[in-house]
């Protein structure tokens, strides 16, 4: 009987629990799912851009080395021993100065010995002269005859070859007398010195290298597909920049020679630019960064690089009106520089998707994102300057949907 009322009190009580829980969740409001079919996509969480138009240069930059417009390297035309060394090795030189003198009494009394072969030659010629001249006097009054009077002239003649000859040979003692002193060929630095007097130096050793440090040369390879908009600036002698390590600012020369050939393995064709180094900044061997602008493109279309997205039937990005609607574009691409690139299919002023791209579909609605910086507001809640502030390519991405955004 105990045991009976036990289970009849239980069944009430679960009774009155059930109904209870019942009457608590009958009053929740319904909500709908908001993953539901009916609730439709979320408008994907965007940032956006305002296509600009400028002008832009096109440039090429590229890594370019020092090289010298002239470099003599000085050896001896003779073979014999220094006698006096007139520099120090890192000297600048001017042109025609005296370098090196060698050993030259050997070449001193071969002119004298020349110089004096010449005088007794050309006192013989006088004296052949006069009795040239004598028997022709004797031969018009008839006291010698016609035959002597032509070997006197035979004579006569084969001295004044005999004097000709003297002089030629005092020119060829004079010139390897010359070779004696060794002066610079052209104004410049010296490199190392390695002789000294007493030094025996032949034609095959060299004495030292000079080489011009003002003006100086960079010599830069551009490729290939560059070589037009190269020839044209070659044609006007466009300006060259080149960038020094540790020197701020830039140094400025002219395009001055493009190469008559490209190279087939790279791709490349060689110029050179000339600059003024009266300051030493350039240093022939020295590795430096060179840019030289080509050609301009004027009043294109300029988005951030961020924006395009290189797919398989060419570079596109998304155009978001004003409704906030994105459409796909496709863009041909003109030129990239920094972070931006010179695109045609778009319009200056319109909007571009430059974060966020791989949740966008064709037609479908976006929002921009708000927690970006962003400027001045312009119409729609955008930005004036139609981005909001955030750097294409940085940490601050709206891939992830904050949480309230997903609730």
């Amino acid at each position: 009987m105990k045991k009976t009322a036990a289970f009849a009190l239980a069944g009430v009580l679960i009774v009155a629990v059930a109904g209870g829980w019942w009457r608590m969740s009958g009053d929740r409001p319904v909500t709908k799912d908001a993953k539901s079919p009916s609730a439709g996509p979320a408008a994907a969480l965007v940032t956006l851009a305002t296509a600009e138009r400028q002008d832009v240069p096109v440039t090429v930059q590229v890594n370019g080395s020092v090289v010298s417009l002239n470099s003599v390297d000085l050896r001896p035309q003779v073979t014999n021993t220094v006698s006096a060394v007139h520099v120090k090795e890192g000297q600048f030189v001017k042109e025609g100065q005296l370098l090196f003198t060698l050993d030259d009494r050997n070449d001193q009394a071969n002119l004298a010995r020349a110089r004096a072969q010449q005088k007794k030659d050309e006192a013989t010629l006088a004296d052949l002269e006069r009795q040239y001249r004598r028997s022709q006097e004797l031969l018009a009054q008839n006291f010698i005859s016609k035959s002597a009077s032509d070997a006197t002239l035979s004579q006569f003649e084969a001295q004044r070859a005999a004097v000709a000859a003297d002089r030629a040979a005092v020119q060829s003692a004079q010139v390897a007398l010359g070779y004696a002193t060794l002066r610079a060929p052209i104004a410049g630095r010296i490199g190392a010195v390695n002789i000294y007097p007493g030094t025996l130096v032949q034609p095959t050793l060299s004495l030292v290298t000079i080489t011009q440090l003002d003006p100086i040369a960079v010599s830069f390879p551009v490729p290939e597909g560059n070589l037009q908009d190269l020839l044209a600036a070659a044609r006007t002698r466009a300006k060259v920049e080149a960038l020094v390590t540790g020197r701020r600012e830039p140094l400025f020369g002219t395009l001055d020679f493009v190469d008559n050939t490209v190279d087939p393995q790279i791709g490349t064709v060689r110029a050179k630019a000339v600059f003024a180094n009266a300051d030493q900044s350039l240093w022939p061997g020295q590795f430096v960064n060179t840019r030289i602008t080509v050609r301009m493109l004027g009043g294109v279309t300029v988005v951030p690089a961020a924006a395009l997205m290189m797919l398989s039937d060419g570079a596109t990005l998304y155009v978001v009106d004003a409704e906030r609607n994105a459409a796909r574009r496709q863009v041909k691409v003109l030129h990239t520089f920094g972070t931006k690139v010179a695109v045609s299919g778009v319009t200056p002023g319109e909007q571009v998707v430059i974060e966020g791209s791989q949740n966008v579909r064709p037609g479908g609605k976006v929002r921009v994102d708000v927690k970006a910086p962003a400027g001045p507001a312009g119409p729609g809640g955008a930005p004036a300057n139609g981005t909001t502030g955030v750097t294409p390519g940085s940490a601050a991405s709206s891939d992830v949907q904050p949480a309230r955004e997903r609730a």
